[in-house]
This record gives structure tokens, sequence and C-alpha cells, in this order.
């Protein structure tokens, strides 16, 4: 019997956690891909995929030329460019496709946020007195706050920012998530940190600093997210395993 093959486009906690979900039945055959933006990516439960495709018309050829019977982007909610070329591929080769999008974070009371654009918007929004800024928004976007040197920043993220930043107060932390509260409440302590700049990424690995800035009165300056890509979504990994299953069940396939 022919198996049933389906790309998943990674990148997320919740990519992995529906591929390993999915790896357990014997007629699906998956391939998880990754961007290849993390130098060191986290061990995944089946085989893996690295780099680009080439665009919308590269990813729907490989989705044709491959005979997938399904994709689903499970990207990072800022993964903008690749949704949107999924999104696309799928129109154009026509095979059935899922997003799995981690709801937003919403502010809580206690909770002192400000909502920008982008993150040159969020550095700013520090305005010009110095401030303890925790920016947690990865290494390839961290070179913004070079245009406001006046700030401490301590900059986490999975992989070295390279080239180093051109500031003369910074710290770097190199960490893979999930963080807990306690951790998050002692970093921020240590580094006397008054300001998160933070994507509204979602899920529960990177909340632990958003709690953590509200237990501390630190202000936050919240990343939104862009509209996202034309294509039938869902929240969590179990309702996608339910998607999936309806996409794949025979009735769906006659058309029915």
């Amino acid at each position: 019997m022919d198996k049933t093959r389906i790309l998943i486009l990674g990148g997320t906690g919740e990519a992995r956690r529906l591929a390993a979900e999915l790896a357990r039945r014997d007629d699906l055959e998956i391939l998880l891909s990754f961007a290849g933006r993390t130098e060191t990516p986290a061990p995944q439960p089946v085989p893996v995929r690295i780099g680009g495709f080439g665009g919308a018309e590269g990813l729907a050829d490989f989705l044709m030329a491959a005979r997938y019977d399904l994709l689903v982007d499970a990207t990072h909610p800022f993964a903008e460019r690749i949704s949107a070329n999924a999104a696309a591929a799928v129109e154009r080769s026509g095979i059935a496709a899922i997003a799995l999008v981690r709801p937003e974070w919403v502010p809580e009371p206690g909770d002192h946020w400000h909502t920008v654009a982008d993150i040159p918007s969020a550095i700013a929004a520090l305005g010009p007195a110095p401030r303890r800024v925790f920016l947690a928004t990865g290494r390839q976007s961290a070179y913004h706050a070079e245009v406001a040197p006046q700030h401490f920043y301590l900059v986490r993220s999975v992989d070295p920012v390279d080239p180093p930043l051109t500031l003369a107060d910074v710290e770097y932390v190199l960490d893979r998530g999930p963080f807990t509260l306690e951790g998050e409440i002692e970093l921020m302590r240590k580094h006397r940190i008054d300001t998160i700049i933070t994507k509204n990424s979602g899920g529960s690995a990177a909340y632990a600093k958003i709690e953590a800035g509200r237990l501390l009165g630190a202000k936050c300056i919240v990343i939104a997210r862009a509209p996202a890509a034309a294509m039938r979504s869902v929240e969590t990994v179990e309702a996608a395993l339910e998607a999936i299953d309806h996409l794949l069940s025979p009735a769906m396939k006659r058309g029915v």
C-alpha cells in the first residue's frame, strides 16, 4: 500500500510534536523541512530536509514532483515570507494544506505592554533615556539595536550573533527554550532589566519572560504579527491531527 506523504514546514516545538505524533502511524511518510536559519537544530523524530525551495514556485514544483498529499505550515508565526510562499504553492499545486498557528499572547492585568509593528519601531519606542533592555527577538534582527547605543542590551539567541553588535554595552546569552519563570526572573534581576522587547510569538515555550516582566514591573514592547497567509488554520497540535485525519479520509480524497 502506498503511504500518504506529508510535508511539514517546521521550526517550532509544535512542528516537532506534530511530526512525532504522525510518525506513530505506518500509513504515513513524513518529511520535516527547515529553512536552515538555526545552525544547530534540535533532534527530530522524522526525516529532515534543510534549506529553501526557491520561493512559491519552487515549493509547488517540489510538492508535485514528489507527489505529496498534504502540506502543513507549522513555521514560526513571524516567518511571514515562508507562510506566504506556502499559501501560493498550495494554490498552484492544488494539494490539501493546513497551517498550525499558535494563539497570540494577550496582555493581562499588571502587564505594561506597548505594541509596535516591527523591530525598528520597538527600538525607537525605547526613547532617548538609557534603559536596560532584554532583546529577545533572535539573532538575525538584533542589529537594529545599533541605532540606539545609549541603552544596555541583553541579547538572547539560539546561535551566536555574528558579527557581534557594534555596541559598547551589550551581553549575549545563548539558550534554547522552553524557559521557566524562575529562570527568567533570575536572568532579568541579574541584569537589572527594565524593558523587554519581544515578538508576539504565542505559545508556552517563551511566555515566561512575559510573566517575569509582569512580576518585576518591566515595560514590554511587543511586536505584533502580520496578517496570516490565506490558508485553513488550527491552533493546536491536537486540532491539526483531527484536521489531517479529515483531509486524508477516503471521502475527502474522493471529493465527497
